[in-house]
């Protein structure tokens, strides 16, 4: 009952990011750096075995984002920052209104862009799940932006069109990458395999703009009916690539992560996704519910079907806010589902990552601690008044 995990990103710290720049510049060589990453990754997964994380993340330390770093693995993929993206957008304008109003220095995030066939160079998060294997022997859950998200966010019109039709044809090769690395984490060994989609909520809850920032997310979208339909497909054909009798599959959904500023995040119920989730067939729900922006908990349930067999991750804490949450409201908020749901059926876990984008993280260890604290908390006090 009640089990915890983290969404995945955690603050790399000043350190790091600046060893970063040194590989960047030759004052630091990649051996070193290597060794400086695994460290604080230890430090991460100490971290959360101290407060009873029943599933451990990397902390995805070695990532510049939580997408962007599949361009060190791919063939085919540039790395390339807003300010380098600008020449082949169309109404440049918007575009820079648009990431003005979205607090986004444009040379502060940098996004994997598909400049040419894509390939699968090396595995792209083997090496966090051995390093994690290394470092604790409790259940672990690997983090993987979401086929969706890979394939939209790497087209860009005007260069990716060169080697692909369409999006389409692209998705098809995001997909072969990753039943690819599922085979080899599952190899591994892996508890739970998850994949993010945050800008499935760009799809429905912003359909009169063609471009946003939503979580780096630049191409155009068609009709959201559409968009979803595309989206569906290639998320239920990674998820059925997982072998359940090794793994669960997880699908983690939110409104945006990149400012603390709630009011330029999004706002809508899963209403609109609740005939995707039923489709796509995930073993865990990943949701963001600690925020009022998420609506009410009983419009989930609306789709009986989708968790007749799934659990809901519960999303409970808001990262990008300093002040934890308190235990009773908390409790309170998981007996709310527990209308709906088993307490079996009920996992607890922050809304999403701490450091969505590595030179940009929503808040600071010390906070984190807290929070861990106070969901270690939760878990004992909801196991003892429910029976485990």
């Amino acid at each position: 009952m009640f089990e915890v995990s983290l969404m995945g990103s955690m603050p790399r710290g000043n350190a790091l990011l600046k060893a970063v720049r040194d590989v960047d510049k030759g004052r630091m060589s990649k051996e070193d750096y290597d060794a400086m990453v695994e460290d604080a990754t230890e430090k991460v997964v100490k971290l959360q075995d101290a407060y009873d994380v029943d599933y451990i993340t990397c902390g995805e330390l070695s990532r510049d984002n939580y997408v962007s770093f599949i361009a060190g693995a791919l063939g085919g993929v540039n790395m390339m920052s807003m300010s380098d993206m600008l020449p082949y957008i169309e109404n440049k304008k918007a575009y820079e209104d648009m990431l003005s109003i979205l607090d986004v220095p444009a040379n502060s995030i940098k996004n994997a862009i598909c400049a040419g066939k894509v390939t699968r160079d090396k595995p792209l998060v083997l090496e966090e799940l051995r390093a994690m294997k290394r470092m604790t022997k409790s259940k672990k859950k690997i983090t993987l932006p979401g086929p969706y998200l890979v394939t939209r966010s790497m087209w860009l019109k005007g260069l990716s069109d060169n080697y692909y039709n369409s999006k389409e044809e692209l998705g098809a090769d995001v997909v072969a990458i990753f039943k690819e690395e599922i085979r080899e984490l599952q190899e591994e060994g892996v508890e739970i395999i998850q994949f993010d989609e945050p800008v499935l909520t760009e799809v429905v809850f912003s359909p009169e703009h063609t471009r946003t920032f939503m979580c780096a997310s630049l191409s155009e979208k068609k009709d959201p009916t559409e968009e979803l339909i595309f989206a569906t497909g290639l998320i239920k054909e990674v998820l059925a690539s997982v072998d359940r009798e090794k793994s669960r599959a997880a699908l983690h959904v939110c409104r945006g992560n990149w400012s603390k500023d709630e009011t330029i995040l999004l706002t809508g119920s899963y209403t609109p996704l609740l005939e995707l989730f039923e489709a796509v067939k995930a073993d865990i729900y990943f949701l963001e519910y600690s925020t009022d922006r998420a609506g009410d908990i009983a419009s989930l349930f609306e789709n009986k079907k989708i968790f007749e067999h799934a659990t809901l991750g519960l999303g409970v804490m808001n990262p990008r806010q300093d002040a934890t949450e308190s235990k009773e409201s908390i409790i309170k908020r998981v007996e709310e589902v527990m209308d709906y749901l088993p307490p079996e059926k009920i996992m607890l876990n922050p809304d999403c990552g701490f450091a969505t984008f590595a030179k940009k993280p929503v808040n600071e260890l010390e906070h984190i601690e807290e929070k861990l604290a106070v969901l270690e908390s939760v878990k004992k006090e909801l196991r003892n008044r429910y029976g485990q």
